[in-house]
């Protein structure tokens, strides 16, 4: 019975151009009622109901009306909502919808001028997402001074990550994020939109200034400083993949409150002065380091109560032991082959002895002083550093900054074919600390 209906009202081709001469000054597009239009757009994405009044005339003209507006707005705000689920739960109710409804009164609709409610209703989209933003960010809880629910925080706020390249020519390439994947302090960018700048790198001189990390029989693996690994295929030294490592530490603001160009400033550090103590500043550190690789995790510990003697600040550096030789039961071994797994579409392959490290250390407040994501490599040592007289041998691991170093030492006992920490060491910068804590050492 429908169908038949639907046939006896359907026009022919003469009966429209029959239609048209009564509307001569119009287009087929004209004479559909608003309504249809109205009907027709609900079934559009939020981008193309944007992008609508840029079609034609008609449209734009029908974009400006206040009334055709207001129903438009409704049908953008549950688009929105219903094609972007991570920013909603399952109870969620429109209630910013509601708002603006009672805005958009229809007795004031033809007081205002054209587009006057399309542009509060998009003020209104700006707000929410500002409001929504603070809201995950005010939800991430501190463990240890260290976001502990940062995974959620990150999916909830559907965050993604994007790398670009520019060349000489100014050309921009930009490849986008295809895995992600979270450890206990860090997460790591496989190649991704308010873009937010998070960090630059100069590859004008990058084989100057990377750091060699390891390779297999495809690829050789480089650090450029800090967090970014650049893979080199060894034939024809393109690159393969590019992996950004990502400390949880400040990542969520660096990611949303920045812009394209520029990166989030902080507010400066203001140091809380203790005219009391006298190692003020020398003790009650914390250190969280983690060692893993993709979704290995080799070493995962927490070390409290470090501190340095004033006998021990030589060289602009403050020397904290987190790990100490003589005390065996400090010994940690690292669990598992140590190595580094990629894959590509066509390849794969495991670059032996290279892991990522993640450092947190927090001062007495328990706030973070200072922390790191970057890959590193296990390095057998000439000659022992500690000359301990132990089963296996000797292999170090070195990292540094412009904050701090970080030293480890390592056996291979080769009946268990496993990696101990014999000896760890956390090495300051003097200058960073006296800014910290408005100390003179």
């Amino acid at each position: 019975k429908d169908i038949s209906t639907i046939s006896v009202q359907r026009k022919t081709i003469k009966e429209l151009n029959n239609t048209k001469s009564h509307h001569s000054d119009k287009s087929y597009i004209e004479i559909i009622p608003p309504e249809l239009w109205l009907k027709i757009f609900s079934h559009l994405d939020p981008v193309s109901l944007l992008s609508v009044g840029s079609v034609n005339r008609y449209f734009y003209k029908l974009s400006k009306d206040n009334l055709f507006c207001f129903v438009i707005c409704i049908l953008i705000w549950y688009a929105v909502y219903s094609s972007y689920t991570p920013m909603r739960s399952y109870s969620w109710k429109p209630k910013t919808v509601a708002a603006v409804q009672l805005k958009l009164s229809a007795a004031d609709l033809k007081d205002k001028e054209p587009g006057y409610w399309k542009n509060i209703f998009m003020s209104e989209m700006i707000t929410n997402r500002k409001r929504r933003i603070y809201q995950i960010l005010n939800s991430v809880k501190s463990y240890a001074g260290d976001p502990s629910n940062i995974e959620k925080a990150v999916k909830l706020s559907g965050l993604t990550w994007a790398v670009t390249f520019k060349d000489t020519s100014g050309k921009e390439t930009v490849m986008k994020q295809t895995d992600i994947l979270f450890s206990h302090t860090s997460l790591s960018v496989v190649w991704p939109n308010r873009l937010s700048l998070i960090a630059e790198y100069d590859l004008g001189s990058f084989m100057e200034s990377c750091e060699y990390i390891g390779q297999d029989r495809y690829v050789k693996l480089l650090h450029l400083k800090t967090g970014l690994l650049i893979a080199l295929w060894k034939k024809s030294f393109e690159i393969p993949f590019v992996i950004a490592t990502l400390h949880y530490h400040q990542l969520i603001e660096f990611s949303t409150l920045g812009s394209a160009d520029y990166m989030y400033k902080f507010p400066p550090h203001v140091p809380v002065l203790d005219d009391i103590d006298p190692n003020y500043g020398l003790h009650g550190y914390q250190l969280h380091i983690d060692m893993h690789s993709g979704r290995r995790t080799y070493l995962c510990g927490t070390y409290r109560s470090l501190f340095c003697r004033k006998e021990y600040i030589k060289d602009g550096f403050l020397r904290l032991s987190v790990i100490a030789l003589t005390n065996s039961k400090q010994h940690a071994p690292l669990v598992g082959n140590i190595g580094f797994p990629w894959k590509t579409q066509t390849f794969e392959g495991n670059i032996q002895n290279s892991f990522i490290m993640d450092a947190l250390v927090l001062d007495e407040t328990e706030k973070p002083f200072w922390c790191f994501s970057a890959p590193v490599s296990l390095h057998t040592s000439k000659v022992s550093e500690t000359l301990y007289d132990f089963m296996g041998e000797s292999i170090f691991i070195r990292y540094q900054d412009s904050i701090g170093r970080m030293n480890i030492e390592l056996v291979l006992v080769k009946e268990s074919e496993q990696y101990y920490i014999v000896n760890m060491v956390l090495f300051l910068s003097t200058e960073k600390v006296n800014s910290w804590f408005g100390t003179s050492y």
